[in-house]
């Protein structure tokens, strides 16, 4: 079995997936990723079929250089952002993926959220390219992995009220308030 970097609060209430050594770009999966931790797997799945067909962008935070800037960004208060369309769609198939793992489990996929999604980077694949005057130099891939906890929402519990308990004062803190309220010099 596959070890998750976190296990969920409650696993009889959640659900997992797993992608391993997927051929896409590390820095935009991250990206993409982040965009869609925390919400629901509804809103996540419409989210990720907007960004494929350029009706959202997914905001760039961290590996922001020379990436270009559109108004569309401006719905998560950035102004970098792009469409990496080979991201959204490895993330939809995990999506999926989690959906019919809560299926099988009996749960609620109306109900679930994205509580944990996580891209490490993969061992990158080596290949060669040709250079003037007979050199070669490196050309990596850089492939990644992705892990992600889906949990179903608790419902909301009522606390009930407690009884106020009288509150025990101090002979020092009684001799302070007497004389607070005495006003005597």
């Amino acid at each position: 079995m596959v070890k998750f970097s976190r296990e969920a609060s409650n696993p009889s209430k959640a659900c997992k997936a797993m992608g391993a050594d997927l051929r896409v770009h590390y820095k935009n999966t991250y990206e993409t990723a982040n965009a869609i931790k925390g919400m629901t797997l509804r809103v996540a799945q419409q989210y990720l079929e907007d960004v494929c067909q350029k009706k959202r962008c997914v905001p760039f935070r961290v590996y922001k250089g020379c990436i270009g800037r559109t108004p569309q960004a401006k719905e998560f208060k950035m102004s970098q952002g792009r469409w990496p369309i080979k991201s959204a769609k490895i993330l939809l198939d995990l999506l999926r993926n989690a959906e019919s793992n809560a299926e099988f489990k009996n749960l609620d996929t109306e109900n679930l959220t994205i509580t944990h999604i996580q891209v490490s980077e993969a061992q990158q694949g080596r290949r060669r390219t040709y250079r003037a005057h007979g050199r070669i130099n490196a050309y990596m891939n850089c492939p990644c992995h992705v892990e992600m906890i889906l949990e179903e929402k608790e419902e909301a519990v009522e606390k009930p009220e407690e009884e106020v308990k009288a509150k025990k004062f101090t002979k020092k803190q009684l001799a302070k308030r007497r004389l607070r309220v005495g006003g005597g010099q």
